[in-house]
Formats: structure tokens, sequence, C-alpha cells
């Protein structure tokens, strides 16, 4: 019984890969490129060279697989141009499942967003959370629409869908998105941030809840997987107490901020900005998201916050990317 994963090179979907290897099921995996197929083959699994929009050349790469993963996505929150969000996040999307269903592939795991939930500011979003009917970002949209457009395209074909809504995901190994605020925040003397109500899934937690919503999840269901919600002020205080950094924080205004945010995108450069609009109205309206269905229907067990703060932060100490905390 084959597994096939796309997006297997990625943050996410390498962790999926590695869970599969280590409960002994065969993975193959989706290679665009000879650099993909090499980090799916070091991690077990069977590359196979394909391209997520190419239908007729997907399904030939699943024949013979009997579950899709896919964890294939554009994560991207300052595009200059949002073409390619689209193109993966909401097209790719359906593409899977079309391909799925002509191998004959009768079950898919689709790796949506919590920020698909869409939950008005100050609520605590669930899987049944109206939606506020505006969108933070492109991204956010994009994600919202490959559900919804995957989910269509899954009831047309006879397909089994499953949806997971990972929060923001962290773990040993990420060093891009989200990570790089505690990356900074670990680094530096002094930083200037905005607090913010944020939740977060350890990788290895998000990927235990993909396996589980394989085996036990109920098609057409979508599952939160977020084990932690915080603040940014209480972040940094763990940060603070194991690394002694930042030393001092200076705390923005939201006014402030927002007032800024016109001005982001004409000051950075290059294809994608580091600060945008978009970013800062996501810091500004904060998530919090209720992880607890996937624990009481699936019965995934989130680990603390602590223990995932400080797996990540060994691993950027073991790797020189941040020097030994004092002991």
């Amino acid at each position: 019984m084959t597994a096939f994963v796309t997006g297997g090179s990625g943050f996410v979907g390498g962790a999926v890969i590695r869970a599969l290897i280590a409960g002994g099921r065969p993975v193959r995996a989706l290679a665009r490129s000879s650099t993909a197929g090499a980090a799916v083959a070091d991690l077990g699994a069977e590359a196979v060279r394909g391209d997520l929009h190419d239908r007729h050349e997907l399904a030939d790469a699943m024949r013979g697989t009997d579950l899709l993963f896919h964890v294939a996505g554009v994560n991207r929150m300052c595009p200059r141009d949002p073409t390619d969000l689209y193109a993966t996040n909401v097209d790719g999307a359906v593409t899977a499942v079309e391909a799925a269903a002509d191998a004959g592939v009768a079950r898919v795991v689709l790796t949506s967003s919590s920020a698909t939930i869409g939950e008005p500011a100050g609520r605590v979003g669930r899987e049944d959370t109206p939606h506020r009917g505006s969108f933070l970002s492109h991204y956010e949209r994009s994600k919202f629409l490959g559900e919804r457009a995957a989910r269509a395209a899954a009831n047309d074909r006879g397909v089994d869908l499953v949806v997971v809504n990972p929060s923001s995901v962290q773990g040993p190994g990420r060093t891009t998105g989200s990570a790089r605020i505690l990356l900074h925040a670990a680094r530096a003397r002094t930083t200037a941030l905005v607090d913010a109500a944020f939740s977060i899934v350890d990788v290895d937690d998000c990927a235990t809840g993909h396996l589980l919503a394989a085996t036990a999840g109920r098609p057409g269901e979508r599952y939160l997987l977020s084990g932690t919600s915080t603040t940014m002020r209480s972040a940094i205080a763990l940060l603070r107490a194991r690394t002694g950094h930042p030393r001092r924080v200076v705390w923005l205004p939201p006014a402030l901020v927002r007032a800024a945010g016109p001005f982001t995108r004409i000051a950075s450069r290059g294809d994608d900005a580091g600060v945008c609009p978009a970013l800062l109205r996501t810091l500004l309206h904060g998530h919090r998201y209720d992880g607890t269905r996937a624990t009481r229907d699936l019965g995934l067990v989130y680990r603390p916050l602590e223990e995932t703060l400080e797996r990540v932060l060994r691993w950027y100490e073991t790797r020189g990317i941040l020097p030994e905390a004092a002991t």
C-alpha cells in the first residue's frame, strides 16, 4: 500500500514523508526538479519526476498508489505578482484531485491552511466558524479558493477528500516565513515588535495529524491542526529565558503599524517584499485557533510550546545559526 506525496521536498511535506516511512509505508513523491528528487530520495521516498500542473503526467505518476497527500503549495505573504499563488494553491489543488481520480486513488488528504477559516478579529477560529467575508492577503484568498475548488472536484469525481488546516507550522529545519521573526529576536539585543496573538503547531505533530486524517478522518470534513495559542509578548518571554535575547523590546502601537502599512511596499525591493501591507494586516488581525477536534476525533496529541521552541533552538545552535546558550 503506497502513499503518494506532493510537496515532499518542502518543510511540511518532508515531515509527512518521514512519518510515513517511520510507519513502514512505501512512499512515492512528486519531484519537479533533480534537487527536489534528491531531497525526497534522502528521506526514503521514491522520487517521480512530474509537474503539478500537468494532470495526465501527475495521474501517471500516481498509478499504483492508494492514498494521496497533496501538500504542495505556495506560502508567500508578500509576492509582487500573486499569479503563482493562485496557479498552485487553487488550480494545482484541483489538478491533484482530478489526477487522483484518473489514477484510481480513492482518498486524498489535502493540506489547506488555518487561514481559510477566516474568523473575525478577536474570535477563536474553529472548523465551523463563519467566514468574515473578506481576505487579509492573496495567500489567504488563494488557500480558501483552493480548498473550496478541491472539495467541488472531489464531489464531482467521487474522491474521498479530507482537509487538514495547519496553523503556523514550526520546528527544526524551518528558517523562512514566520520563523524569521524568531531568528531575528533570538539574535537581537534590541528589537521592535508588535504584540499579536498567534497559533502554532509543531511540524512533527502536523505530520502525525496528516496520517491520522488519512486513517480516521471523515470524508468531506476539515480538521484544524493547532497545538498552542499565545501572544508575541509571551513567546518573547520564553525566548529571553532560554537565550537571553532580545535584551530589550520596543512594542509598537498597533495604530502606528497600521499607518505605516501603505509605505511598506514602496520601501521594499525585489520580487517579494519582506514586509508588506498584507503581512501587517495579518499580524494586527491576530489568530487563535482551536485544534481540539483533531484530538477528539483523530487522537492527535500536541506537544507543548516550550518543547517545540527548545527543539527549534537546539537545531539552530547545532548548525551554527545561533550561538550556544550560556549555561
